[in-house]
């Protein structure tokens, strides 16, 4: 049998109307009202700014793996004796994977690129045009040229268009290849391969822009010498972020004479530092309403010790401890879950329009917050993701509920006898 004590709600009426009505500010109060308000405001600020920035991380991360998937796949099967001489049936085999959009060959070359006196590194990648338009697509920004130009035996390649730049080459000009080609013995002999210039791109990132440069697979091996033999096969997923799992399919289904990687793998240098900046601006940023929870503290101190025969007078007409505790507690709940939903309102819709507010205020106060000359992204993006919201938001909830816990004890504490002594 379940006593009285067992059934009474939670949080009764007289509770919740209490707690409710110390937050009206009476005049000998405006100050604890003024420091109430300022906590409101830390807590709806900090959790806005949160929010907002980061949307803004999500959005450069997400721009950053467009950009750095423009010129490349979501992942690549390499053969483990290095070289795949009938590698048709294995595109095939892989373009029919579940997830798979496309898959093409691929032989990468390192070496030096020469015009005139101009010797610049350079990455070259061998690519079929049949196979390549359909794993790029539209992603592949070409200014100049297009990637039809590379055939086999043509001797026609494509630069990165800072490379051109550095190189001072246009279309029609030719350029000098020097390529290191692995001998029988293990050494390393030099192959210098004569080549015109058929196009440029630009990925919108430096480290394909200035350093990579596109051939026609037969070309890069016949430059290997391996008898049109290539290097790997890289594949385009419907879903990018599906890419590690099909990786894995691959590797399973095909066994060790192949090896797989990943996008995640092959540019996670990338994303770890964003990781990283991500977790560093989410503790600073925390701190705001750390002490937005810290002000919610004092200010409820303040008032339990203004309340204090209020406090005694509850008692003694037959609240419990935990009663007094449950009033305190609606006070600070109140003024910390306020702030949170303010802050979730006001963070939410910064972030959608952040591409509209940044470009506002540039022309507001005449400047540019990433001028083109310096950034390759010259706009803010953002990406607004739920679970962020969802984590920000319940972690200032806690926070704020934990931070009402001592002054309410403390209220609890009161002894009524005491307070009551000298009224």
């Amino acid at each position: 049998m379940r006593t009285v004590s067992q059934c009474r709600p939670m949080l009764n009426s007289v509770e919740l109307f209490v707690g409710l009505r110390y937050l009206r500010a009476k005049r000998r109060t405006r100050f604890v009202s003024f420091i109430t308000l300022i906590s409101l405001i830390g807590i709806a600020l900090g959790v806005a700014a949160l929010i907002v920035i980061l949307s803004v991380m999500n959005g450069f991360e997400g721009e950053l793996r467009s950009r750095l998937l423009s010129m490349s796949a979501h992942g690549t099967v390499s053969s483990s004796s290095g070289v795949i001489r009938e590698w048709r049936p294995l595109v095939d085999d892989i373009g029919s994977e579940a997830g798979v959009q496309a898959a093409a060959p691929f032989v990468p070359l390192e070496g030096m690129i020469q015009s005139g006196r101009d010797l610049h590194g350079v990455m070259v990648h061998g690519v079929d045009p049949a196979y390549e338009a359909r794993l790029t697509g539209d992603r592949m920004n070409l200014v100049e040229g297009s990637l039809e130009t590379l055939q086999a035996g043509s001797r026609n390649i494509i630069l990165g268009r800072v490379l051109a730049y550095d190189l001072g080459a246009r279309l029609g000009d030719g350029v000098v290849l020097l390529i290191p080609r692995p001998v029988g013995d293990g050494t390393l002999e030099p192959v210098l391969e004569r080549f015109v210039l058929s196009g440029v791109f630009e990925a919108g990132l430096a480290d394909h822009d200035s350093v990579l440069a596109l051939i026609h697979v037969a070309d890069a091996a016949a430059i290997l010498d391996n008898d049109g033999a290539i290097t790997s096969v890289r594949f385009l997923a419907d879903d990018v972020m599906a890419a590690p799992s099909i990786a894995a399919s691959l590797q399973e289904r095909l066994g060790d004479a192949v090896s797989t990687s990943d996008w995640t793998i092959e540019n996670g240098s990338y994303f770890r530092a964003i990781r990283i900046e991500k977790m560093m601006m989410s503790l600073i940023l925390s701190l705001i309403i750390g002490v937005a929870a810290f002000n919610i503290v004092a200010s409820l101190v303040m008032v339990v010790t203004d309340k204090t025969t209020d406090i005694a007078v509850l008692r003694t007409l037959g609240m419990g401890p935990d009663g007094v505790v449950r009033v305190f507690f609606v006070q600070g709940a109140m003024i910390g879950w306020a702030g949170v939903l303010i802050g979730v309102i006001l963070g939410v819709v910064l972030a959608t329009y952040v591409p509209v507010i940044a470009p506002f205020l540039e022309q507001l106060f005449g400047f540019q917050i990433m001028p083109g000359d310096v950034y390759y992204v010259t706009r803010i993006p953002s990406e607004l993701e739920v679970q962020d919201v969802t984590v920000i938001a319940v972690s200032a909830f806690v926070l704020t509920s934990l931070a009402t816990l001592y002054p309410a004890r403390r209220a609890a504490l009161v002894n009524p006898a005491a307070a009551l002594r000298y009224e």
